[in-house]
């Protein structure tokens, strides 16, 4: 597997970090700023407001994440991803027997979230992962006997207190349960909203890393000074929402409907509906930095839907296999996008826009 070239001076704490664009360099990057999930709400809701983020230390219990990744990794071992002799639970990727190109991530930039690969044992393998969205085990069951790792209590109290929508919090079905096997490429620059805009821009993300993940082993890296709360530099907004309300303007004075903007949006973008393939890039013509953290079994980052986001490129030196969910929540008394009712599939088109603004 390709590793960061060890010429180059170290990214932050003596490790390389790269992504699709090639290295990012010391003054690139910074940390993601740790909460803990007992800090007052109030602090945690101006922390949010702020940042457009919070990483939340600990939140679901370690002995349930390892549970569920062991459980992940036990269904996708037949398709020989996994080091021969190693368990289940540290999802050790094959490197020496395998190709990484035979075992892609779902949902990392394929065009209206196709099937990835076309080798006989990528489609095995994708299959597997895809449906793994469905198993008792994370999805639970019809009849409520498994509540499944993507409805777990911890994280849907927490997020129903500090949202303050209590009983109308709602944990929507389509989710994205990501692997990202060293020496493959990792995810593009984008934000959530890109991807619900048929409900209010007020949905949270839980970024979950199923897992230990090092800093230079895939997870997701934050645009810094996102918050909607900043004002000196996006007068008052986000970057993304700026994006996003610069388009919407474009789109009125062209005499567009509601509805052709929201399918207009993204063919501006990559097919995939991210802003673009490569961080390094974005992150110098935008002048921010990205924010990255080593993330350990437990935590959960809680992000905005317009925080801008992506992932570093697996680098682990021991082959670990990155692994990641995102849950998304709703307030159910407020519009939200209903089209996510449904578990996540290959084709689903949500990221397949038809009309092109000049």
């Amino acid at each position: 597997m390709p590793h960061a070239d060890t010429k180059t001076q170290p990214t932050i704490s003596g490790v390389h970090l790269r992504v699709n664009d090639g290295p990012l360099v010391p003054s690139s990057v910074s940390l993601l700023h740790a909460s803990n999930p007992s800090e007052p709400l109030s602090t945690l809701r101006e922390r949010y407001a702020s940042d457009g983020y919070l990483f939340l230390k600990g939140l679901i219990p370690r002995d349930d994440v390892l549970a569920a990744r062991a459980a992940y990794f036990s269904s996708l071992a037949p398709s020989g991803v996994l080091k021969p002799g190693t368990l289940p639970v540290d999802g050790i990727f094959d490197a020496d027997g395998a190709s990484a190109a035979d075992f892609p991530g779902i949902g990392a930039g394929s065009v209206k979230n196709a099937r990835p690969g076309t080798s006989d044992t990528s489609v095995l393998f994708t299959d597997m992962a895809l449906r793994a969205h469905t198993e008792a085990w994370y999805a639970g069951s019809d009849d409520g006997t498994a509540r499944g790792f993507a409805r777990h209590a911890a994280l849907g109290d927490f997020v129903a207190l500090f949202s303050g929508w209590g009983e109308h919090t709602l944990a929507i079905r389509r989710s994205l349960l990501r692997n990202n096997t060293p020496g493959n490429r990792a995810i593009g620059v984008h934000y959530d909203q890109s991807f619900m805009r048929y409900g209010e821009p007020t949905s949270i993300t839980a970024w979950v890393p199923m897992g230990d993940i090092r800093l230079e082993g895939g997870g997701l890296i934050y645009l810094e000074g996102e918050g909607r709360l900043l004002t000196l530099t996006l007068q008052g907004e986000a970057l993304g929402a700026m994006i996003e309300e610069e388009f919407a303007a474009k789109a009125r004075a062209a005499g567009m409907s509601n509805e052709e903007t929201r399918n207009a949006f993204n063919a501006n973008m990559m097919s995939s509906g991210f802003l673009c393939d490569g961080p390094a890039e974005f992150g110098r013509q935008h002048g921010k930095k990205w924010l990255v953290a080593a993330y350990e079994a437990g935590d959960v980052v809680l992000h905005s839907p317009h925080m801008i986001h992506a992932s570093t490129i697996n680098d682990d030196p021991d082959n670990r296999i990155r692994l990641g969910t995102d849950l998304r929540f709703v307030n159910s008394a407020r519009p939200w996008d209903t089209r996510w009712s449904n578990h996540y599939t290959f084709d689903d088109g949500f990221s397949l826009f038809a009309t092109k603004l000049e």
